[in-house]
């Protein structure tokens, strides 16, 4: 079993931790958790033996196999093996377990007598530990981890160099899984991960018969995998049992957590309080009576009891609580952007087919779905980066549209400080904004904004790349994987910004609590199609949990009326009836959302036009050329008429719009 006592570590005149007391009993998990940069992966290279304490003593029984997943894995990844060998890899001791069975088995066919016996015995004995161990199984049990990370049965025989980032992290992962290490111990493991495979992870850590710690920043694994959450923070750790009590029962294990500490800084303040009212009356007393000589020794007495107390600290967490005033972007149109038949093809392969998309007005829509599903490709067809092959792109008249990926932050100018690269992303009309408002807003207060950019963490510059993105607010917002490298406080941020925020926003995340927290409506993208749900993700996986429940146990056949269809009444019927009914809303309306769609652009051109026509008017210099402002005026008179046919035209449009779509919504 791994411990560790009274461990500290400290880099150059900053003290990361110390007083660190920890142990991690074979059969627990343990979640690591604080905030960006207090040195929760420094910790745990320090407890497996990467890094040596500058105080304390850890402990590491000499046959402890330790499982080891950094954050930067990639560059481990076996550059000459295929995918199958360098996770087969990780089941060393069942490696050298088999040659030694094979050398046993060569041995005894060269001796007999008393020798042949012995080597007999230990034949039996270390093929059954081979046996017990699934020696025998390891390469099918390889087939099933690969499978469970989301690889196709073929992958296995592909070279590692062929792999992205993202997938050389799996194959890491895959290793340690077939390896079963008595600890094994994991920095993010969630970061390149989708949201099925993320649960299939869940489920095989919780069936691992070793000790596990990992570092984690997304709420729905730590309630799936901990036992307990260590929390890193103030320089020190705090730990939490979080399977016990109605909290964990009812809520879960991470609010388990944050109910227990919530408790505990309760209990602390009040602490503090009374040690401050107690010194505070000591040193009343020691000012009073320091200059008088009947008193000294008193005075001396209660000097000493006060350098003996050992002040109670309250952890400096410096909690973000977002306030968001984001500017109004321009005037959008209610479908900001449409995609119609929109097919994608690289090379020979369809990564979106057929793909049908309306993105309306202040709408939050998270896209989901497996890895290389095309989720990516299709944020890349709304801003026009991705050439398709079939269908029509389609933005709403003036939307203007801004991303923010998962790359955001390595484009930061780190000999800038952070409110002087926030002000390079405003535009001219914002420049007289609140600037450290904002970025306080983001998780820069005070100080904060005036640190180089080079100094921040990896969490930091996403913070602030974001905040850049959302500080001229745009009517389309796409976000791929915003919360990679993002702590919890940041993660609350992130949520509360995409909830005030004017525009749409569309949003690529593994973060289930996120997808919660932010989105009215889910798409899943898979196998290149794209299906649209308009509710609440939790809605979506309650519906998926209903459907799967009743496929599990199907009705009983209705009777057969004679002349009837015999498909009427199933759930085939039914999709195919529901499909039917979406595929005739679409065409019957297709003709009247151009209309809208074309009316509104040329709206927005005569509103642009009497606009610059009022700004001519304005201008004094104007009146000495009396001819010049009769033209003027007949052509702002002309330009406001015709924007008023317009807007009636527009108001006309978008209601027989709205009738027709409603009229199919009802309709039997």
């Amino acid at each position: 079993m791994l411990s560790c006592s009274g461990v500290g570590v400290t880099l150059g005149a900053r003290r990361l931790f110390a007083d660190v007391t920890l142990r991690f009993p074979p059969g627990t998990c343990a979640a690591l958790v604080g905030g960006n940069g207090v040195g929760k992966t420094t910790l745990l290279r320090t407890l497996i033996g990467e890094l040596d304490p500058d105080e304390g003593v850890v402990s590491r029984p000499k046959d402890l196999r330790v499982g080891w997943l950094p954050q930067d894995v990639v560059d481990a990844v076996g550059a000459s093996s295929t995918v199958l060998e360098h996770v087969l890899s990780g089941a060393e001791h069942l490696t050298e377990l088999e040659a030694r069975v094979r050398s046993l088995e060569r041995r005894m066919g060269e001796v007999d007598g008393d020798e042949q016996q012995r080597l007999m015995t230990e034949y039996a004995r270390v093929q059954d530990q081979f046996t017990s161990l699934g020696g025998y199984e390891i390469e099918a049990e390889a087939h099933r981890v690969l499978a469970g990370l989301g690889f196709d049965p073929a992958d296995a025989s592909r070279s590692t160099t062929e792999l992205s980032g993202g997938w050389r992290v799996r194959v890491a992962l895959a290793r340690l899984l077939l390896a079963k290490p008595d600890l094994l111990v994991l920095d993010e493991p969630t970061n390149h991960l989708d949201l099925e495979t993320i649960a299939w992870l869940e489920s095989t850590l919780r069936e691992l018969p070793g000790a596990l710690l990992l570092v984690s920043h997304d709420r729905d694994f730590i309630d799936a995998t901990a036992d307990v959450v260590v929390e890193l923070a103030a320089g020190t750790t705090t730990v939490y049992d979080v399977r016990s009590g109605n909290v964990a029962a009812e809520e879960g294990g991470f609010a388990s957590f944050v109910a227990q500490r919530e408790e505990r800084l309760a209990s602390l303040r009040a602490a503090k309080a009374q040690q401050d009212r107690t010194i505070a009356a000591q040193e009343r007393f020691v000012e009073r009576f320091r200059y008088k000589a009947s008193k000294a020794r008193l005075v001396q007495s209660r000097i000493k009891q006060m350098d003996k107390v050992e002040r109670i600290e309250l952890p400096d967490r410096r909690e973000v609580v977002a306030r968001f005033a984001f500017p109004e972007p321009a005037r959008a149109p209610r479908v900001v952007a449409e995609l119609s038949g929109v097919t994608v093809r690289y090379d020979d392969d369809t990564v979106l087919d057929d793909v049908e998309l309306v993105l309306e007005r202040g709408r939050k829509v998270a896209l989901v779905g497996p890895n290389g599903a095309g989720k990516t490709t299709l944020l890349r067809v709304l801003t026009g980066e991705a050439p398709i092959a079939e269908g029509e792109v389609r933005l709403g008249a003036n939307v203007e549209v801004a991303v923010v990926d998962q790359h955001q932050a390595e484009v930061l100018d780190a000999s800038r400080t952070v409110i002087e690269e926030f002000r390079t992303a405003l535009r001219d009309e914002h420049r007289s904004m609140n600037h450290r408002s904002m970025l306080g807003a983001f998780g820069f207060p005070g100080d904060l904004a005036d640190r180089l950019v080079a100094e921040l963490s990896g969490g930091e510059r996403t913070r602030l790349g974001l905040a850049k993105a959302m500080a001229s607010p745009v009517q389309l917002l796409l976000l791929d994987e915003p919360t990679n490298h993002l702590d919890l406080a940041s993660r609350d941020v992130l949520e509360d910004a995409i909830r005030a925020y004017p525009g749409t926003v569309v949003l690529i995340t593994h973060d289930r609590h996120v997808i919660r927290a932010a989105a009215d409506a889910v798409v899943e993208v898979d196998r290149g199609r794209a299906s649209w749900f308009d509710g609440t993700y939790e809605e979506l996986l309650d519906r998926r949990r209903s459907t799967a429940a009743t496929a599990a146990t199907p009705p009983p056949a209705p009777a057969r009326r004679q002349g009837s269809d015999p498909a009427i009444g199933t759930n085939g019927t039914n999709r195919r009836r529901e499909a039917e009914h979406r595929n005739a809303r679409h065409q019957a309306t297709k003709q009247l959302r151009r209309d809208v769609a074309g009316i509104e652009r040329e709206l927005s051109a005569v509103e642009g036009s009497v606009a610059e026509l009022t700004r001519q008017l304005a201008d004094p210099d104007v009146y000495t050329d009396g001819e010049r402002v009769k033209g003027l005026v007949a052509r702002h008179g002309e330009a406001k008429d015709r924007a008023s046919a317009l807007f009636a035209r527009w108001e006309a449009a978008q209601l027989a719009l709205e009738e027709a779509e409603a009229a199919y919504d009802v309709a039997p």
